[in-house]
């Protein structure tokens, strides 16, 4: 008797990128870096809650500074004294590089089921809480201040200062506007204890016990302005996905966002986080012009550098193209700026994983309050949105496929 056909394996969308070879690449360094990560979230903490010195302060002791720099290496507090002082693009790209931001999924990981937590994103500004010495602080990416208020989050207000003065903690938040609550979908520091080289899984677990020790969750009151809450984290098996694609929340989605359950907190851009939406968890799928509307050709926002070369936010950063000097000079345009461009699909390609385009279209600057230039990830998601988007069908048979991997190896085991 003939044995029984193997089950055919559901489809698999090709990759389209070498998200997985770099994601492979940032565990390896993230098991092999010693970095002091007490320090690192002291240096944090410091800048978040300081106020920026003026700009003539801050130019009169610029020499100062710069010879100490040579003279000795960065303490705590030089990093706090140098953030301080940064302006302009300069201070936009130091503060949006201490949060730890996703790339766009453009290929479905091969292992999703086993190594990924998933939950969806509310929807509002991104920021860092910073709760100290009798007040809370929330920055937005371009290191502006959100808000300045009393929390009841450890040493978040006067009434409520226990443990040494010193004692901070700091928090990855979603400002929802709506029902005015910071939703926390991360953990960077909890009473002056650092969580940097914590996995996700260990940071999401934190989350959840540690603030229900305090009354942050309860309703704003006179020294509690905002309420803090958990966002709901699954397993992203079949199920856990289904109830965070379909489920119902108290705050507006904006997609989903996965993160590898093995990931380090890492500031700036990293493939061990993604971010994915379609139009059924997201009103934002394709980015819209300056009026809100879906340009016909594919928008990317784009930074100047000295020598005219045109960048992503990626470090290190993917070059897409150039403007000579006398187009730079006659548009008063300076090194730094964020550039808005149009793209001709017929002028992208695609090769080894990364694009690369023939024509960019000048359009004009972006918004002001932008932090920074958009990364070669999100370029790359927006262009397959408009062509083959990766949907919620590619994510559900990744999941079947890594079951079925698990349950042959279950099998071969057994034998």
């Amino acid at each position: 008797m003939a044995p029984p056909p193997e089950p055919r394996r559901p489809y698999k969308r090709p990759a389209i990128s070498d998200q997985q070879r770099r994601r492979e690449l940032a565990l390896q360094a993230q098991s092999s870096r010693r970095a002091d990560a007490q320090a690192r979230a002291r240096a944090l903490a410091s800048s978040l809650l300081t106020t920026p010195t003026p700009p003539a302060a801050a130019h009169r002791h610029e020499e100062e500074d710069e010879h100490e720099e040579e003279e000795q290496e960065h303490t705590v507090a030089d990093v706090a004294a140098v953030a301080s002082k940064l302006r302009g693009s300069e201070a936009r790209r130091w503060f949006a590089r201490q949060i730890m931001l996703p790339e766009w999924m453009v290929d479905a990981p091969p292992h999703l089921a086993s190594d990924w937590h998933v939950f969806a994103r509310p929807s509002g500004k991104r920021c860092l809480v910073v709760s100290s010495n009798g007040m809370t602080i929330s920055r937005a990416r371009n290191g502006s201040i959100l808000h300045r208020f009393p929390s009841a989050l450890p040493n978040g207000s006067k009434r409520d200062i226990s443990g040494p003065a010193s004692s901070y903690s700091i928090l990855d938040c979603i400002f929802h506007e709506p029902d005015q609550t910071y939703y926390i979908i991360d953990m960077i520091c909890w009473r002056g204890y650092s969580l940097y080289d914590c996995t996700a899984e260990f940071r999401f677990f934190w989350v959840n016990s540690k603030l229900t020790e305090t009354s942050a969750g309860d309703p704003p009151s006179t020294y509690h302005r905002y309420r803090f809450s958990a966002v709901p984290i699954y397993e992203c098996t079949l199920e856990g996905l289904q109830a965070a694609y379909s489920g119902s929340t108290p705050y507006v989605k904006d997609g989903l966002l996965f993160y590898n359950k093995h990931a380090h907190y890492q500031a700036g851009i990293t493939p061990l986080t993604l971010v994915w939406k379609d139009e059924t968890c997201s009103q934002y799928v394709i980015d819209t012009d300056g009026k809100g509307e879906i340009p016909n050709e594919q928008h990317l926002v784009l930074e100047l550098q000295e020598d005219g070369k045109l960048v992503t936010s990626d470090d290190p950063p993917v070059v897409f193209g150039s403007l000579d000097n006398e187009f730079i000079q006659k548009s008063n345009l300076r090194a730094g700026n964020l550039l808005r461009f149009a793209v001709r699909d017929e002028s992208v390609k695609l090769v080894d994983g990364k694009m690369q385009i023939g024509e960019l279209q000048f359009v004009g600057k972006p918004n002001r309050a932008r932090a920074f230039a958009d990364s070669h990830s999100k370029a790359l998601f927006q262009y397959a949105a408009r062509r083959a988007p990766l949907r919620i069908d590619d994510l559900v048979a990744s999941i079947q496929s890594n079951n079925m991997e698990l349950e042959s190896t279950d099998v071969e085991m057994q034998d």
